[in-house]
């Protein structure tokens, strides 16, 4: 009898190890997501490493320590755990936009569009927006502005609150003289994202155009008190001069 309830110990706990294992795999994940939002990559490396451990073919945990390194500016170890993840699941459309958006940074446009194409095939994926959007800097960087419009337009069909294709649009729509737009375009990213010297430039520009002098002046001081240096506070000072 003593072996016998052995022997039915021993099968039920085989499922019962596997759920522990997936738990503990889903855990380490996450912390190291928890710190990598943080910003804490060093810390992020060890439950990342221990997830690979328990599964090396993991794309979750590959696709994590793959942020983390490149994060870290560490491109090479990025690229070998995207790929890594990629291996593991070809067609998951977050890992393909991971890697375009990857491969987008390190100016490898032409191989950024491969994957970021793949990615958008998928009608059902929850961040189709955001694969749009990468789709539109991609083409951007390559000098296709058309491209980069039809991409960015069709990002915000999907998503109307993506901040860089707002911005995007603007800057083209500024560019081509379409001067309506553009400004309703800026006013939209204001709402939703931080400035940097260049889209504070553009708001100026924007907001004089259109006579709204208290925005114009905003946009200026924020310009002066955080980018002191910039090209483009260079620019405002001497538009100032005229």
């Amino acid at each position: 009898m003593l072996l016998a309830l052995g022997g039915c110990m021993t099968t039920m706990d085989q499922p019962r190890r596997a759920v522990d294992s997936e738990a503990a795999l889903d855990a380490y994940i996450q912390l190291g997501l928890g710190y990598l939002q943080e910003g804490e990559t060093e810390r992020a490396k060890a439950p990342l490493s221990e997830a690979l451990k328990i599964d090396p073919r993991s794309s979750s945990a590959n696709i994590a320590l793959a942020l983390v390194f490149q994060q870290e500016g560490e491109y090479d170890s990025a690229e070998k755990h995207f790929r890594a993840a990629l291996a593991s699941e070809p067609d998951n459309p977050r890992v393909l936009n991971n890697f375009g958006a990857f491969l987008l940074e390190r100016e490898r446009y032409d191989e950024s569009l491969q994957y970021l194409q793949r990615a958008a095939e998928n009608r059902l994926y929850g961040e189709r927006s955001r694969v749009f959007e990468n789709l539109g800097l991609a083409y951007l960087r390559k000098g296709n502005r058309e491209a980069a419009k039809q991409h960015f337009e069709r990002s915000l069909r999907l998503n109307s609150r993506q901040p860089m294709a707002l911005l995007e649009l603007s800057r083209l729509e500024f560019e081509d003289q379409n001067y309506v737009p553009a400004w309703d375009h800026y006013r939209r990213f204001a709402q939703l994202s931080g400035q940097d010297a260049s889209s504070l430039w553009l708001g100026i520009q924007l907001a004089r155009r259109f006579e709204d002098h208290s925005r114009a002046a905003s946009y200026a001081l924020q310009l002066r008190r955080f980018y002191p240096a910039s090209p483009e506070a260079q620019a405002l000072q001497a538009s100032e001069t005229r």
